[in-house]
């Protein structure tokens, strides 16, 4: 819910105004608490300010240092286009420019009106659920990993996301005090038929699900909403892979990233925050700058985003449990934000359909992306990993980045 706080001059009849008011703040269908011209609690939640009417830019300005002090966010200055508002908020935020800040007139039909609240509404639900997150490092980054580097401190500060080191011997020692279920593990992968699984995959399964079950014990722990894993120790550790524990543990509403790739993570981790659905870690695998078609795979996928999939072998290796996903068609947003957040790439597009090509990892979407994204992946791309969200989700992103 929304919480609406008024600007009206005192030249203006009181009575008329609130009227005016319910019936425009009831035409956008939206839940919403009127606050009034009591601003004590403004930046407590989802917040905007109604000019209501003209002559109000002194009011603002009056207010502006106790609300600079209540929310480090921008202002959304709601207008109806009655009594002057809109040239009100106009000069408003002609003033919070000149004075270093961001803010934005919300203005037009109630359609328009709604779907900005609606948006507002989902940033300001992702800032509080990314405030005091707890995301783990288990083990350090993959050695290939040469620009993929974190501030921890410029993450918490922007965030407030806290990144800790754990290291890979917690996992081994977990992994290695629990038992072996096969009958368990059947079940996790939705009781598949033993005769339809390859025999290295069956084979691999008891010890996939037992990776599954120490990372879950860590994240119960140690309180974390994610984590990303050096996961190729595990091939020479343990003879597997993490790719079954990291498409369960996502569906389950962690975030659980391949490769300890940090920004990657934070990345999934910012995604989640927003949509409120998984994200999939990917690679691009190929690119086709003259129709903006791409390829993007890995070996891993989170099971709550496919319409069904298949257990493979991990590609590098052959050895393992992959995940051969089959992701829906239809619109998406890629994302990537680097190790101390100052830059980001967001990018709407379609994912046209999936794929199973031999010599790539497990899960392969084939996404149609606008011609200059071509351009960034070939000449300034954030590292390699990519994350894949359903549906168009830019607006959103951007806002809470900033």
């Amino acid at each position: 819910m929304v919480s609406i706080y008024t600007l009206t001059s005192p030249l203006h009849d009181k009575a008329s105004v609130d009227a005016s008011t319910r019936e425009f703040l009831d035409s956008l269908n939206v839940d919403y608490t009127l606050k009034g011209d009591d601003f004590d609690d403004y930046g407590s939640g989802p917040s905007l300010i109604f000019v209501r009417t003209g002559g109000t830019e002194g009011l603002f300005k009056a207010l502006l240092p106790s609300l600079r002090e209540a929310s480090s966010t921008g202002f959304h200055l709601l207008t109806s286009g009655r009594n002057n508002s809109l040239a009100a908020s106009m000069e408003i935020l002609s003033y919070l420019r000149q004075q270093g800040l961001s803010g934005e007139i919300i203005h037009g039909e109630a359609s328009y009106i709604r779907s900005r609240i609606l948006s507002i509404e989902k940033v300001s639900r992702g800032r509080r659920m990314l405030k005091d997150t707890r995301l783990g490092v288990i083990g350090k980054p993959s050695d290939w990993l040469i620009s993929s580097g974190v501030d921890k401190d410029a993450v918490y500060r922007r965030l407030g996301i806290t990144i800790e080191d754990i290291p890979m011997e917690e996992l081994l020692d977990r992994y290695n005090s629990i038992g072996e279920n096969a009958e368990e593990a059947l079940r996790a992968v939705d009781g598949r038929n033993e005769e339809e699984l390859p025999k290295v995959v069956l084979e691999s399964l008891p010890g996939a699900f037992r990776i599954y079950k120490a990372l879950r014990s860590i994240i119960e722990e140690r309180g974390l909403s994610g984590f990303t894993i050096r996961c190729f120790d595990l091939l020479s550790a343990v003879r597997n892979t993490g790719c079954l524990a990291l498409a369960r543990l996502n569906s389950e509403g962690f975030v659980a990233g391949c490769e300890g790739d940090v920004p990657a993570m934070l990345s999934m981790m910012t995604g989640r925050a927003v949509t409120g659905v998984s994200g999939f870690q990917a690679n691009p695998s190929s690119i086709n700058p003259e129709t903006g078609e791409m390829v993007f795979s890995h070996c891993t996928v989170p099971l709550d985003m496919v319409d069904g999939f298949a257990l493979d072998t991990h590609f590098e290796s052959g050895i393992g449990v992959g995940i051969r996903g089959y992701l829906p068609a239809g619109p998406v947003t890629v994302f990537k934000v680097n190790g101390d957040l100052s830059r980001h790439f967001i990018c709407e597009g379609e994912l046209l359909r999936c794929e199973a090509r031999p010599n790539l990892c497990r899960t392969q979407a084939v996404l149609k992306l606008p011609a200059e994204a071509s351009r960034y992946f070939l000449t300034d791309p954030i590292g390699n990993h990519h994350i894949i969200l359903p549906g168009l989700h830019a607006s959103e992103l951007k806002e809470l980045l900033g």
